[in-house]
């Protein structure tokens, strides 16, 4: 009996002991990355300042000057993002005569410690970077940037889009040069119009939003809604259920060439009462959206009729 007792108490008493046991292991956890950090933390002493960089570095700080970060700094009196800011402390590198190997090369980091040093400061603007397509797969900040001196200087890109994107994704060039496709070449619409490179949640960087078809109908606001009465294929699988995105050889970017048979994909094909007679919705005698004209949502008809 006093067994059974002090089995029962013990059972009681875990739920306590378990979440003390936690406590203090997330406090000793906190304590040692306190630690750690303080003594990463560079001495102060270590730091020499942007203009001695410049003393042998002129021409790039040449080209400095007009950068979006040199100008961050001025803003903070010189305290915002400096050349040890991503570097790390010079006076070793100083004191050495130069020596490479004293002081952070960028171009000799992996591409995880280049993220790390970028996300150092723009991890509140990415906070999903490291769980993107793209840091997966060692495209690091410094593939698609140059911090010295970009091409386009408000993001410091080494190419303008498109062209920067389809250095990497050939399979998507040639999508642009079809019939139907998007305005990208022509640069009415941008990749990052759509995409989210820095990642989101969703596949192929597109970009995240309460309604994802909200990509589609920031352009084509006449089919944005809501309305009365929803076509069901637009809500569930959303515009890329009928649509292909980039570029296509049918109109309307339709990912097949006849309309009914995009219909009868889900609306098997109706025929022989008097509705849909004379082959309507079976054959290409008489395109479906010949009567169903609304075919997006209607605030008339749930037919979809105009």
């Amino acid at each position: 009996m006093k067994r059974i007792f002090l089995y029962v108490a013990l059972i009681a008493l875990l739920p306590g002991l378990s979440n003390r046991a936690g406590l203090l292991y997330a406090a000793g956890a906190k304590q040692q990355a306190a630690v750690a950090q303080k003594a990463a933390a560079p001495n102060p002493t270590d730091f020499v300042g942007s203009e001695m960089c410049a003393a042998c570095h002129a021409d790039v700080a040449k080209k400095f000057s007009s950068n979006p970060h040199s100008r961050l700094a001025l803003m903070h009196n010189g305290t915002g993002a400096t050349c040890e800011s991503c570097h790390g402390p010079g006076r070793a590198h100083v004191e050495s005569g130069g020596d490479v190997t004293k002081i952070k090369q960028l171009s000799k980091l992996s591409p995880k410690e280049i993220d790390e040093t970028c996300l150092g400061c723009h991890a509140g603007a990415h906070p999903n970077f490291e769980r993107s397509p793209h840091a997966r797969a060692g495209v690091s900040c410094t593939s698609c940037h140059s911090v010295h001196n970009g091409d386009t200087e408000a993001k410091l890109l080494k190419a303008a889009q498109p062209q920067l994107c389809f250095q990497c994704h050939t399979d998507v060039k040639p999508a642009f040069d079809m019939p139907f496709h998007h305005k990208v070449n022509e640069g009415l619409v941008k990749c990052s119009d759509c995409h989210d490179v820095h990642g989101t949640f969703g596949n192929n960087n597109i970009r995240s939003t309460a309604d994802q078809n909200a990509i589609c109908t920031k352009c084509h606001m006449e089919n944005r809604g809501p309305f009365v009465f929803e076509h069901a294929a637009v809500k569930t699988e959303g515009c890329l259920g009928c649509h292909t995105p980039h570029g296509s050889q049918n109109a309307r970017l339709l990912n097949v060439p006849n309309i009914n048979q995009l219909c009868n994909q889900c609306h098997s094909p109706v025929s022989g009462d008097t509705v849909h007679g004379m082959n309507a919705g079976s054959a290409e005698v008489v395109p479906c959206i010949s009567c169903h004209t609304m075919i997006h949502g209607s605030n008339i008809n749930p037919a979809f009729l105009r």
